[in-house]
């Protein structure tokens, strides 16, 4: 595998992970709900965004909305049933040691539920990304690139 795709399926599933652990911590606020309106109205300019960016046609775009649409699956798949994430974040510290099979537990879960939607998160990336055509493609690279060098890295 190039490594640039390998860095951008990387990114991707980076992204998935710290957008389902910062859901998971359990922000109180409306904006922050899965499936809320805050999100749907987000991942809708997202979208046009990247349209304009890349010049994406409408079955370009279609594949960009369905890689959305399998993120955010994977994402509340990660949260799961936890209705009240801070309250079992503060269960494996209420008692007189960590509890540690708790959260071997909690890992466990949410590494299976990364384990049983990154195959559709792969799929839907693959067929976004091989749909663009070659400029399409470099601008994405590009993009990535700049953006990876903000975080202090190349």
């Amino acid at each position: 595998m190039k490594p640039w795709i390998k860095r951008s399926l990387i990114g991707l599933f980076g992204a998935g992970i710290v957008l389902g652990g910062l859901s998971a911590c359990g922000d109180r606020h409306e904006r922050f709900q899965i499936g809320g309106e805050y999100e749907s109205k987000f991942a809708e300019k997202m979208v046009d965004r990247v349209t304009e960016e890349l010049a994406l046609n409408d079955m370009q775009r279609q594949k960009l909305v369905l890689l959305g649409d399998r993120i955010r699956n994977q994402r509340k798949v990660l949260v799961g049933t936890t209705t009240d994430p801070r309250a079992e974040m503060q269960a494996l510290v209420s008692g007189a040691e960590f509890d540690r099979s708790r959260a071997q537990a909690i890992v466990d879960e949410k590494s299976n539920a990364i384990r049983g939607t990154s195959p559709e998160v792969i799929a839907a990336a693959a067929d976004f990304f091989d749909g663009l055509n070659a400029e399409q493609q470099q601008k994405l690279r590009d993009h990535l690139q700049k953006r990876h060098r903000w975080f202090g890295h190349g």
